[in-house]
C-alpha cells in the first residue's frame, strides 16, 4: 500500500516555511512603518501644541495692547519677547510697523546660516528631508524677513486684520528649523504679530528620531537572527539532502543514508521523508532488477545447455530413432525458451505499464466470467472442468486496468489447471465482502506446502511433480500476477481448501470502486 507518512496538510502544518520566510520579511518592515507612523504623529502634535501657544500668546498680547497706555506698549511686547524667546510687533491701522520687541535689545532667536554649521547639521537635515517625502509631509514656505517691515508683507497678519481672531502658519528657516508665526487683531484694529525660531522643535524630534533608529537597530539585528535561524533550518537540511541524492545519483552506495527529519512538520520534513523514500524505492528496484538479471541468465542457461547438447548429439547419431528423439528434444527446449522469454518480457513490462495506465470501474464479474469462457471454448484442459459462481451483476466493481488484471486471473487459472488431477474441477468464485471484492480460485490439486507458499510468488520458482511436461511452465506465472496484484493495490495468498480433502485455494483481494451500483445494459 501507498506509503503516507509524509502527506502533510495545513493542519499538520501550522508553521511552515512560507510563513517563517514571510514573517521575517514583514517584522523590519512593520517595525519600521510603526516608527515611522509614531515619529509622523509625534512631530505633528509637537507641531500642534506649538502652533497653540504661539496663538495664544499673540491673543494675549493683543488682548493686553488697548488696556495700557501707549508709552507703556514697548515695554511689553519687550517683556513677552524676552520670556518667551519670541518677536513681537505691532502694526498700526495704516499698516506701518509701530513697536517691535527687538528695538534696543538683543534679538531673541537668530537664523542660522546652513553654510556655516558642521556636516553633522547637513547629514541630519537630510535625514529631515527623507522622513517628509517618506511620509508625504506637505513643503513648508521659507522663512525670509521682508525688505520693507509692513503688514501687507506678512499673510496671516493680513488674514487676521480682514477675518479677525487670530491666523497662524509654520515656515522653515533657512537650517530647516520650524519659524512659527501668529497674528491677532486687537479691539482698536491693530495687529499683534508674533514671530518664534523654535530650535527646540528640531531638536526634539530629532531625538525620537534617534530613539527610533536604535530600536530599527535593534529589530534589524533581531531579523538578521531569524534570517539566520531560516539559514539554519532551510539551507542547511536541502544541503543535507542535496548531498544524499548526489550520492544516490552516483550510485556508489546502495545503502545512502538519506535524512528524514521526522520531527519537522514542514515543507523540508515533507521533502525529506519523500526523498528517503524515493531513494529506498529505488534502491529495492535496482536489488530486484539485479535479482531479476541473475536469475534470467540462471533460467537461460538449462535450456540453452540442453538445446547445445541436443544439436551438438544429431552431427555424431546415424540411428534415426534417437535422432528423432533429439529432435523432439530441442523442440521442447526452443518451445521452453519461447514461453521463457515471453513470460520474462512480461514480467519486465508489468510495473512499468502498471505504473503508466489510468484504472477504470471493471465489473469482476464479467470480466472472470469471459476468462472462464474462454478457458472452456478455446483453451486445451484435458478433462479438467472449469466452474465459476457469477455474482450479482455489477455487485463486484473495482477501479482497475482490465487487461492487465485479467492477465493476473488467466494465470492462476492457468497454474490451477496444471496442477489438477485428471477430471479434476477447478472452481471460480467472485464476491463481495464489506468494502472489498475476493476473487477465489480452488483446485483439487496436492496442494501447496507451508514452508513453499510465500516462495512459489517469486519469480522462477515453481513447486512441480518430477514428471511435469518438461518446459511447460516459467515459474513466472504467479510472480507476475502478484505484481499485477499489487499494482491495483490488492494482496494475493494462497491456503488449503477447507472445503475438500486437498487442494490449493488462491484469494486475490482487492478494494470495491467507491461508485454507485450501475444497473446492467
Amino acid at each position: 500500500m501507498a506509503d503516507t507518512s509524509y502527506r502533510l496538510t495545513r493542519r499538520t502544518m501550522p508553521w511552515r516555511l512560507s510563513h517563517r520566510i514571510l514573517g521575517v520579511n514583514l517584522i523590519i518592515l512593520l517595525v519600521l512603518a510603526l516608527a515611522l507612523l509614531f515619529l509622523d504623529s509625534f512631530r505633528n502634535q509637537l507641531r500642534d501644541e506649538r502652533q497653540a501657544q504661539t496663538r495664544n500668546l499673540a491673543e494675549l498680547a493683543a488682548t493686553a495692547v488697548p488696556k495700557i497706555t501707549p508709552a507703556d506698549v514697548p515695554m511689553l511686547l519687550g517683556d513677552i519677547g524676552n520670556a518667551t524667546g519670541a518677536r513681537v510687533r505691532l502694526y498700526g491701522r495704516d499698516g506701518n510697523l509701530r513697536h517691535d520687541s527687538w528695538r534696543g535689545t538683543v534679538p531673541s532667536y537668530v537664523l542660522r546660516d546652513p553654510s556655516t554649521q558642521r556636516w553633522t547639521k547637513e547629514a541630519a537635515r537630510a535625514i529631515d528631508r527623507a522622513f517628509n517625502f517618506i511620509v508625504g509631509e506637505r513643503s513648508l514656505q521659507d522663512f525670509a524677513e521682508p525688505p520693507v517691515d509692513r503688514l501687507q508683507a506678512w499673510p496671516e497678519a493680513r488674514q487676521a486684520l480682514r477675518l479677525g481672531g487670530t491666523a497662524a502658519t509654520v515656515r522653515n528657516a533657512p537650517d530647516l528649523t520650524p519659524v512659527l508665526s501668529a497674528a491677532a487683531r486687537t479691539t482698536g484694529g491693530e495687529v499683534v504679530l508674533v514671530t518664534a525660531n523654535d530650535r527646540n522643535f528640531t531638536r526634539i524630534v530629532r531625538q525620537e528620531r534617534t530613539k527610533l533608529a536604535a530600536g530599527l537597530l535593534a529589530a534589524a539585528l533581531f531579523s538578521l537572527l531569524l534570517s539566520l535561524f531560516l539559514a539554519r533550518t532551510i539551507a542547511r537540511p536541502l544541503r543535507r539532502l542535496a548531498l544524499a541524492a548526489h550520492r544516490v545519483r552516483l550510485g556508489r552506495s546502495r545503502e545512502v543514508n538519506v535524512p528524514r527529519f521526522n520531527r519537522r512538520k514542514d515543507e523540508i520534513g515533507l521533502l525529506a521523508r519523500a526523498v528517503s523514500d524515493m531513494s529506498q524505492a529505488l534502491r529495492h528496484r535496482m536489488d530486484n532488477l539485479d535479482a531479476f538479471a541473475a536469475d534470467v541468465t540462471h533460467e537461460l542457461k538449462n535450456p540453452l545447455a540442453s538445446l547445445r547438447s541436443a544439436v551438438d548429439g544429431l552431427d555424431r547419431i546415424e540411428d534415426p530413432k534417437l535422432r528423432g528423439q533429439l529432435l523432439d528434444v530441442v523442440r521442447q527446449d526452443v518451445h521452453r525458451l519461447d514461453r521463457l522469454i515471453g513470460d520474462i518480457g512480461e514480467a519486465a513490462r508489468t510495473d512499468a505499464e502498471l505504473a503508466r495506465v489510468a484504472f477504470e470501474p471493471v465489473d469482476l464479474g464479467d470480466l472472470v466470467g469471459q476468462i472462464c469462457s474462454g478457458w472452456e471454448d478455446r483453451r486445451l484442459t484435458g478433462n479438467v472442468r472449469i466452474a465459476f459462481a457469477r455474482p450479482r451483476a455489477a455487485s463486484a466493481i473495482v477501479m482497475a486496468e482490465p487487461g492487465r488484471l485479467a492477465r493476473a486471473v488467466d494465470n492462476l487459472i492457468d497454474n490451477a489447471v496444471s496442477f489438477s488431477p485428471p477430471a479434476g474441477l477447478v472452481e471460480v468464485a467472485v464476491t463481495a465482502v464489506a468494502d472489498e471484492v475476493r476473487i477465489r480460485i480452488d483446485d483439487e490439486g496436492p496442494g501447496v506446502p507451508q514452508s513453499a507458499r510465500e516462495a512459489i510468488f517469486n519469480r522462477f520458482v515453481s513447486v512441480r511433480p518430477d514428471s511435469d511436461d518438461f518446459g511447460r511452465h516459467s515459474g513466472l506465472g504467479l510472480a507476475i500476477a502478484r505484481a499485477i496484484v499489487k499494482g491495483h493495490d490488492g494482496e494475493i495468498d494462497v491456503a488449503d481448501r477447507d472445503d475438500a480433502p486437498s487442494g490449493a485455494r488462491f484469494t486475490i483481494r482487492l478494494s470495491a470502486a467507491s461508485i454507485g451500483v450501475v444497473e446492467p445494459a
